[in-house]
């Protein structure tokens, strides 16, 4: 498998030598490659050479005043020539996506964003740029962007992220919020202070010692340690449950987001400010960012930018 590899090797630093290759088959003679190549007679007999010793095979039989193709060097040619052009054809694709968004963007998220605040976006991006195919992959693992051939990863931490060696933007800060359907709210009323809330029905992610929350109005404070009567462990089971009439949610504003705009939850304590996060999107690090990634950036700060 060494030697295989060693040969790939080879052949793929000769590139410039299998190109003078088609050009002197092309031309047929070595002065006339070398004028169009702007090389030396010299030069590209040496290009030939080299290539013919790592093929181990002859590929032009040299006359007085021109060469001629053997028999292995046309069925090397008709192979090399459509390997160029391949090669070609997928260099210029790469050089216009750094001007024209287009190719497959590869986005990761957490669940709760995933599945719902990202996917209305999404449509929305798709719709303004139809060259431009989407791959979503939803999941709380910290995927490596590199090894997964990710372009964007969007991630919500209430903290500083560590350092990783990429590139991270912050798009928004993250607030946090009560909510409850209409239907659950006109049976049981509406909670005007923190303490009204632990006689709720409360939806929360909490661990095995409840749930601790810091609700603040103006120079007040109020720190509680609330205990759910319906817990989960990620803000997209949350809202559901919420919205089932399940009782008052306590999760993030952009999760709560879509629902609020169809009339299906209502805002609760609304007087009261709780803790914050911040949603960064993050890119591998280069000097040239594709143009899909960076015109999907643009799109998501120009949506989260207040109007």
């Amino acid at each position: 498998m060494a030697h295989k590899v060693d040969e790939m090797e080879t052949l793929s630093g000769a590139l410039d030598d299998v190109r003078t290759f088609c050009r002197v088959v092309e031309l047929g003679t070595l002065s006339a490659a070398a004028r169009v190549m702007g090389e030396t007679k010299g030069s590209i007999s040496r290009r030939l050479r080299r290539l013919e010793a790592s093929l181990g095979l002859q590929l032009l039989a040299r006359h007085p005043r021109s060469v001629s193709i053997t028999a292995e060097g046309q069925l090397f040619y008709g192979k090399a020539r459509e390997g160029l052009l391949l090669l070609d054809e997928g260099a210029e694709l790469a050089r216009a996506t750094r001007g024209e968004p287009r190719g497959t963007l590869r986005i990761t998220a957490p669940l709760d964003l995933g599945q719902e605040w990202l996917p209305p976006l999404l449509v929305a991006f798709a719709e303004h740029h139809p060259q431009i195919r989407i791959e979503l992959l939803i999941g709380d693992q910290r995927l490596d962007l590199a090894s997964h051939q990710i372009d964007i990863a969007l991630r919500a931490t209430d903290g500083g992220l560590p350092d990783m060696g990429y590139s991270a933007r912050s798009l928004t800060r993250l607030t946090m919020g009560w909510y409850a359907a209409p239907d659950y709210l006109a049976r049981t009323g509406m909670p005007t202070r923190p303490e009204d809330l632990p006689q709720h029905a409360l939806v929360l992610m909490a661990g095995p010692h409840g749930c601790t929350v810091t609700l603040q109005q103006n120079a007040q404070q109020e720190r509680l340690t609330l205990w759910p009567r319906l817990q989960t462990q990620d803000y997209a089971s949350v809202l559901r449950l919420t919205l089932a009439g399940g009782g008052i949610g306590y999760f993030p504003q952009l999760v709560a987001s879509g629902s609020l705009q169809r009339g299906l939850l209502q805002p609760v304590l609304t007087d009261w400010t709780t803790s914050a996060g911040e949603l960064f999107l993050i890119t591998q690090s280069g000097l040239r960012v594709p143009a899909r990634v960076q015109a999907f950036k643009q799109f998501l700060l120009e949506r989260l930018t207040p109007r």
